[in-house]
């Protein structure tokens, strides 16, 4: 018998598997949902009581194999499709075949949803949103909180994207290699909103970051020797190791290089590197894992002062030269100015192009080298600019602060 806490946990990993299932067998992506649903809710209100059946997933995927049946028949206009389902589905085995990979059907469904919900005709917004419902459990509710937008807005965004997939079909095996960048930026992007959020009152928004991470891995177990995806989930468990050391008692931002370094995740470092190590060695290196390999460099660094910023420079080299945008050449410049000096990674400032697409970061960077050269009243102005212009509550006190403490 488990209890509620352990029930719910249960659910909540086994709910896109099902789901999966049932879209890969039926269509019908919003019926399927409101059928696991219903699933869910079932399982919710018996399994504490009377306990958790021995497979818990054939029996939610039964059951809600069952409610969407019944949907499909309650709909006369649809006989066809009802006809189609009840011949490809028998009442005594609601069990989802295999696909073709050679994995159990749970862990194709799971992938399977994951591309579904990152199909190219939808927009970045709408496989965030939708990746966030499906696959990852979020209620409306909770994902319109995390991206601070009205719950309604967030609902017509996953209606529309539900209704967009709806008749784009599922992708087969053969062509998920070429769906799964499109995955990984979803993931990646859900990742940076929750480690560094980039409009409200706190820096960081644990649920998403902690979603991130969890789809990464479960894709990781999915595909264990695609090199990029250990490079994500390396860069996700690199980064997020320091989350604990990256605000003060009040919220406010501590940056890198003042950050107590004893309070970052060691294992989650072990694990990282472990990772970022055995995927760089398989093939030429993908962005992720040279992300992955630049935050390697600085969690094995014992204190700031002993940050190997060559090794650090000689990767930014790689990945601007092989995969250039214009937040990996300022991060570059950041590592010129701690190899070179200042002034020489202002110069590579004053190079970047598209430095709209930068953002506010821009300029906070412009100011640390400023304040670093000498120039006290351009890296105030610098960090005032970027004060006015961030949406982070935490990133702006900071940056006031910085500009505050430069006035003469």
């Amino acid at each position: 018998m488990g209890g509620a806490g352990e029930v719910e946990d249960l659910l909540r990993r086994n709910a896109p598997q099902v789901l999966g299932a049932l879209v890969r067998r039926y269509g019908h992506f919003d019926l399927a949902e409101d059928a696991v649903q219903e699933a869910l809710l079932a399982a919710a209100g018996r399994w504490p009581a009377a306990g958790v059946p021995a497979n818990p997933r054939g029996w939610l995927i039964k059951v809600a194999s069952r409610r969407l049946v019944d949907t499909l028949r309650a709909e006369g206009a649809r006989r066809l499709r009802e006809e189609k389902a009840a011949a490809l589905t028998p009442r005594d085995a609601f069990t989802a075949p295999p696909p073709g990979l050679g994995r159990a059907p749970s862990e194709d469904d799971t992938l399977t949803l994951l591309f579904l919900c990152c199909h190219p005709t939808l927009s970045t917004s709408a496989q965030i949103a939708l990746t966030l419902r499906a696959v990852g459990g979020l209620t409306t509710a909770e994902i319109a909180r995390a991206w601070l937008v009205p719950e309604t807005t967030m609902a017509q965004r996953i209606s529309r994207a539900k209704a967009r997939v709806r008749g784009v079909g599922l992708a087969r095996p053969e062509r998920w290699e070429e769906r799964l960048p499109a995955v990984l930026h979803t993931l990646y992007l859900i990742f940076n909103e929750g480690y560094t959020a980039t409009s409200g009152t706190s820096l960081r928004r644990a649920e998403l970051a902690g979603e991130a991470i969890r789809l990464t891995r479960t894709v990781h177990h999915l595909l264990p020797e695609d090199a990029e995806v250990a490079g994500l989930l390396a860069l996700m468990l690199l980064t997020d190791a320091r989350r604990a050391a990256r605000t003060g008692p009040h919220g406010e931002l501590v940056p890198l290089d003042e950050q107590d370094r004893d309070r970052w995740d060691r294992a989650a470092i072990e694990e990282g590197v472990t990772l970022v190590t055995r995927a760089l060695a398989r093939r030429r290196a993908g962005p992720y894992q040279l992300r992955a390999a630049i935050a390697a460099v600085h969690d094995e660094a014992p204190t700031a002062r002993q940050t190997d910023w060559t090794e650090i420079l000689g990767l930014y080299d790689v990945l601007v030269r092989q995969f250039p945008g214009p937040v990996e050449h300022l991060n570059r410049a950041v590592a010129v100015a701690m190899v070179h000096g200042p002034r020489a990674a202002l110069a590579e400032l004053d190079r970047l192009q598209d430095a709209a697409a930068a953002g506010h970061r821009l300029d906070a960077v412009r100011g640390h080298l400023l304040e670093r050269a000498g120039d006290g009243a351009g890296a105030r102005a610098a960090y005032a600019s970027a004060a006015a212009r961030t949406l982070s509550l935490p990133e702006r006190r900071y940056l006031e602060a910085r500009a505050a403490r430069l006035r003469p």
